[in-house]
């Protein structure tokens, strides 16, 4: 269902949608076993002589994670992976050229147990429903791949924003 979803809307061939579906779940194992070992305890750092520092990872709140239409599938996976592994709830904003991808992937996550309320997908325009998302303050960070144009639009976005710095991880 995913690799004809992919060819009807983004053109993808039989070949590059298997591998795109691979790719898909070499993410999900990849984060899976990160937050495995990184989120397990706090980790002791090196310090001078009779003194001990720990560092802990947690999550920062609610993600966007923006993804493009190329990878419709592999990327849109991998955002939301490395986002809910870290702890965070989401915010998916797929390509508009490839929402159905998006959607199929979202009900895959949840029927695996994931809390609908994790994870949640909004399909629409950058320009309306990603401008939205990355000025909206209840969004603690923003995941995007796609054009440099738009990656500094976000940064200025968020750099506009009140509050502590919120993380952009753009590619």
């Amino acid at each position: 269902r995913l690799i004809a979803l992919m060819a009807r809307e983004t053109g993808k061939t039989l070949n590059d949608g298997i591998a795109e579906v691979r790719e898909a779940v070499d993410f999900l194992r990849y984060y899976a076993m990160g937050a495995e070992k990184d989120f397990a305890a706090p980790m002791r750092l090196p310090g001078p002589t009779g003194e001990t520092n720990h560092l802990s990872l947690h999550g920062r709140g609610v993600f966007c994670c923006i993804s493009p239409w190329n990878f419709p599938l592999a990327i849109f996976t991998g955002q939301l992976a490395a986002a809910l592994a870290a702890g965070n709830t989401v915010v998916a904003k797929p390509a508009e050229q490839s929402p159905l991808i998006a959607f199929e992937a979202v009900k895959l996550f949840h029927k695996a147990g994931l809390p609908v309320d994790a994870l949640h997908l909004l399909p629409g325009k950058g320009e309306t429903v990603g401008a939205k998302l990355t000025s909206d303050p209840r969004i603690s960070g923003v995941c995007f791949t796609g054009g440099t144009n738009t990656a500094r639009m976000i940064n200025r976005t968020l750099a506009e924003r009140d509050g502590p710095i919120i993380p952009l991880i753009a590619e």
